[in-house]
């Protein structure tokens, strides 16, 4: 059995996608990195998804994550950007199973939860938990990276556990697990 992993955790977004990396070595976790693509200076939507994809795939051949995590979508009043939001997710999720890394969603909630012990804290409470237990000089000016970076921390938290979320490990999977949305 491998003794380490990596786990890189996204934060999907049509304007900023924030996403961060951690080594897991001997049940302990480490900061690799953390950054954020920007997207706001493109107008055409399918673009922005393009370069989503694109830059999944960079980080999963750069890093060999050995497992993704990435967080979903929450409800808000906005249909057009929740539909936007979801085709993020989507983009990022479908690079990640294209290379067979597994997968899992998480609620923002539960991540906040998982690093603050507060579903409801602020993404600065989130950030400043983040540096703290990870060891990490500068934060960045948007939060976008550093929830990425929650995210993967949260999978690290919840690992072994038997309820964590919505999991996939191919495509397969996740066609089994969601019949209603393939059609």
């Amino acid at each position: 059995m491998k003794s380490e992993k990596i786990i890189l955790g996204i934060d999907p977004g049509t304007t900023i996608m924030g996403f961060g990396l951690i080594k897991v070595e001997n049940k302990k976790m480490s900061f690799i990195q953390m950054n954020e693509l920007q997207l706001s200076k493109y107008k055409d939507h399918y673009v922005k998804l393009k370069l989503i994809f694109e830059r999944t795939i960079e980080l999963i051949d750069n890093y060999h994550p050995d497992e993704i995590a990435i967080e979903a979508p929450f409800f808000g009043k906005n249909v057009q950007s929740m539909l936007k939001l979801g085709r993020a997710q989507g983009v990022a999720m479908a690079a990640g199973l294209s290379r067979q890394i597994p997968i899992t969603e998480y609620l923002p909630k539960k991540i906040k939860m998982a690093i603050t012990g507060n579903g409801s804290a602020s993404k600065e409470q989130v950030a400043k938990m983040l540096q703290s237990q990870l060891n990490i000089g500068k934060l960045p000016k948007n939060l976008d990276a550093t929830d990425g970076l929650a995210a993967a921390v949260c999978h690290f938290y919840n690992s072994g556990k038997t309820d964590i979320g919505k999991s996939y490990t191919g495509w397969d999977a996740f066609v089994k697990q969601n019949p209603n949305k393939i059609k």
